[in-house]
Formats: C-alpha cells, sequence, structure tokens
C-alpha cells in the first residue's frame, strides 16, 4: 500500500500540470499561510549559488548534527528518490509521510483555487516537515536562482551563503554574471552573508550585502569526507558561517563531524571498480572536475560517459571535459530534454561512442560518469 501511495504521490509531482518551472513567492506564500506559515518559526541557514550548493549544505548538515542539533536539510535534485531531499538528522523522510504530505496540500491547495508546481509542493512539505519535527535548524538550499525561489519565503535567516556563481539557467537568470549574481543576491536578508572573495559574482553580491558581506577564510582538513581539488572552497564557506553562529566550536568537533559528510556523486570514488561519479551538469562543473581529475590523477587520460541537458552549453562543457588521449561515451538518457547522441558526437573534439552498457568500463583507465544529476540513476542501473 505504501509503495503504491508513493507511486501515486510521484505521478502526481511530476505530471504535466505540475512538472515544470514558475518562479514566484505568491502561490508558495498563499499554501503557507494555509498551513499555519511553519517556515516562520525555524532557524535557517539559506544557501544559493550555481555550483556548490549541495556539498556546502552537506558539511553544515553533518557540523550541526554533530553538534547535538536536530538538523533538517532540504536540498535538491535527488538522484534516485524524491525522498532524498528532505531529511532530518540524516534521515530521509519516509515514503509513507511523504506521499501523505503532498496529497494533503494539493487537496488544500486545490480548494483554494492555488495551482503549485512541483518544487513548491517539496518546499511546502519540507517546511512542514521540519516543523511538525521541531527541527533545531534548517539548511535550505535553493532551487533555482534566489530571488523569486520557493525557499526565499523565510524572512530572517540566521545566516546566507552564496557559492560559486557562474552562467547555467540564462535563459531564467540572465545572460550576465552580473544579472545572475542579482538573482542568487535575493536570498540576502539583514543577516550576514558569506561569499569567496574570488567569487565572479562578487561585487554585486558586496553592493546587494553591504555592511553585511562576510568574505570566507578557507581551512586545510585533510579530515573532509568529501573529495575533489574544489571542496576547499566549498568548506571555507561552510566553516565561515559555522563560526558565526557557534564562535565557540572545538576544533576537534569540527574535525569529528567532517568525517561524516556524505554528500552522493560528488566526486564520488569507487576504487573497485576504478570508476568516479560526479554531478558537474554546466561548464564551470565540469571545469573544476577535469582539475579534480588532472590533480588527483595527474598525466592520465580518462574514460567518460556523458549527457546532459539540452539547455547547457554543452559544447563548453565538452570543451572543458576532454583532451587527446581520453575516451568518450554518449548517452540519451530517459528524459525528455535530453541532448541526442548525435548532437553530441557533432560537437565533440575527440572520437566519440554510444554508450549501451556497463561492458566498455575497463580497469586499464579512470571511468568517469557525468554530465547530469538526472543521468546518473540510470547509467548505474546499466553498469
Amino acid at each position: 500500500m505504501e509503495k503504491q501511495n508513493y507511486e501515486k504521490a510521484i505521478e502526481l509531482l511530476t505530471s504535466q500540470g505540475k512538472f515544470y518551472i514558475n518562479l514566484g513567492l505568491d502561490r508558495i506564500e498563499k499554501i503557507l499561510e494555509l498551513l499555519g506559515n511553519p517556515h516562520k518559526h525555524m532557524k535557517f541557514i539559506h544557501v544559493a549559488g550555481t555550483n556548490g550548493k549541495g556539498s556546502v549544505c552537506a558539511i553544515l548538515n553533518s557540523i550541526f548534527i554533530q553538534q547535538g542539533y536536530k538538523t533538517g536539510l532540504y536540498t535538491s535534485p535527488h538522484v534516485f528518490d524524491y525522498t532524498e531531499r528532505i531529511k532530518i538528522n540524516d534521515n530521509e523522510i519516509s515514503k509513507e509521510k511523504f506521499s501523505q504530505k503532498i496529497f494533503e496540500i494539493e487537496e488544500l491547495a486545490q480548494k483554494n483555487n492555488i495551482h503549485l508546481t512541483e518544487f513548491e509542493i517539496l518546499t511546502a512539505i519540507a517546511f512542514l516537515y521540519f516543523k511538525e519535527n521541531n527541527c533545531d535548524i534548517v539548511i535550505l538550499e535553493t532551487g533555482l536562482g534566489g530571488r523569486f525561489d520557493a525557499t526565499n519565503v523565510i524572512t530572517s535567516p540566521l545566516c546566507s551563503i552564496i557559492t560559486s556563481i557562474s552562467f547555467d539557467h540564462t535563459e531564467r537568470l540572465g545572460n550576465t554574471i552580473e544579472e545572475i549574481a542579482f538573482e542568487k543576491a535575493g536570498i540576502i536578508k539583514n543577516a550576514p552573508v558569506v561569499i569567496q572573495k574570488n567569487n565572479k559574482g562578487f561585487e554585486t553580491i558586496k553592493e546587494v550585502a553591504g555592511k553585511n558581506l562576510v568574505i570566507a577564510t578557507n581551512y586545510q582538513f585533510e579530515e573532509l569526507s568529501l573529495k575533489g581539488a574544489y571542496q576547499i572552497e566549498n568548506l571555507g564557506l561552510a566553516l565561515s558561517a559555522v563560526n558565526l553562529i557557534l564562535p565557540n566550536i572545538k576544533i576537534t568537533d569540527i574535525k569529528e563531524a567532517l568525517k561524516n559528510v556524505h554528500h552522493k556523486f560528488r566526486f564520488d570514488i569507487f576504487e573497485d571498480k576504478k570508476l568516479i561519479v560526479d554531478a558537474g551538469h554546466n561548464p564551470d562543473g565540469i571545469r573544476v572536475l577535469r582539475e579534480s581529475l588532472d590533480t588527483y590523477f595527474p598525466n592520465q587520460n580518462f574514460r567518460f560517459i556523458f549527457g546532459c541537458l539540452k539547455n547547457k552549453d554543452y559544447k563548453q562543457m565538452l570543451s572543458n571535459l576532454v583532451k587527446d588521449g581520453d575516451e568518450i561515451y554518449f548517452y540519451h538518457y530517459n528524459n525528455p530534454n535530453s541532448v541526442d547522441v548525435e548532437e553530441l558526437q557533432k560537437i565533440c573534439p575527440i572520437k566519440s561512442e554510444k554508450f549501451i552498457d556497463g561492458s566498455i568500463l575497463k580497469q586499464d583507465k579512470w571511468n568517469i560518469i557525468c554530465g547530469s544529476i538526472y543521468m546518473i540513476a540510470e547509467v548505474l542501473s546499466k553498469i
């Protein structure tokens, strides 16, 4: 019965009438008011940016749990199940509870003529679930942009964090770094805003944040379980925020918490299969992936399995990813916006093949799955 309810809930959530993006706060504010405004009674750390949001949230989550806080975590997208997006102390919301909340919220929305999108329903579920379970703090990741993102209904975060900004979702957020940064800066309230000095959107964020700007300090902690050369900046953002909120935290506690950071498929290394899975899904994400590969495995060639969405700059992604001597296999995954293999082959700078199954994975070189978060589960099921 639980499985049937969950399948029906997912069917509703991903139906044509829900599964689209419609930025704005009116609808989410209306449904939350009918639910008793659960978001107005909790403490938040709000995280926006193009790349690195999920890693920063995972680090914060681990530290606050280690410090004894009942910690809510809301992130997106998921890899296998929608329930991955909503967690308390690292435990996913149950499928039964998740389904129940979807039906409850959708019934309330229909009664009041509020047409909610998929992400708005999920955000409402998260706020309600965290409030009902009396979370001490919630780590809140934006879905897209910031200013008109459904999570931006919160009014008084403990602090905000802006991660690396680069080109992505330009059709919605703007065609310049300044325009994109302005949208991300929409989460800034009268609270500290943590950012790296080398962030491409730094000047825009600085102008909006004013006296609330906090420039991140970077730390070297070998204990961090997340791999990838780019994680040093994500760690700096997270720890700078932690130092604002928990100024007396012990270094030993931080080190212990960093050993337990979990974030699926961010430079995730599977030694036995000589496999790395990375959720880099835009040009900058792919660039830092390649930098990490060259740092960890210098002077080596790699075998890539790659697929991506049509709204990404996949020509630039491939340019950032492959070098002479590499192999690449393209995959057209089960998404209406997935780029055709033939289209990718036309613009690929090296010889390419179509990905069929796991028989291509050999131990002669490292195998890398990357390009789209939405593709990962499908490819893994084939290998």
